[in-house]
């Protein structure tokens, strides 16, 4: 299991379109995906999930990824996330 502490850096968060996305490249990986925010633990893997948290560019959120393709998922996620 590995953990990164990231901050939100696309516009204009991740709603609507980036959200789409973000879903679309969690779901590419066998690993379990997961986002939390204020104590509250989303499946990154569940659009509906992630559109309930409101995640706005500049919050900081905590992705975890669990499985065998873990830390590229990681690092592919935050780096969308943060926007490079």
């Amino acid at each position: 299991m590995v953990e990164k502490n990231v901050i939100i850096d696309v516009e204009p968060g991740l709603q609507a379109r980036p959200a789409a996305q973000f879903v679309q490249k969690a779901n590419s990986y066998s690993s379990e995906i997961f986002i939390e925010k204020d104590q509250k633990r989303i499946n990154a893997k569940s659009i509906m999930g992630l559109m309930s948290l409101a995640l706005a560019r500049g919050n900081e959120i905590k992705l975890i990824a669990d499985g065998p393709d873990d830390q590229e998922a990681l690092e592919d996620l935050a780096s969308f996330v943060e926007g490079t």
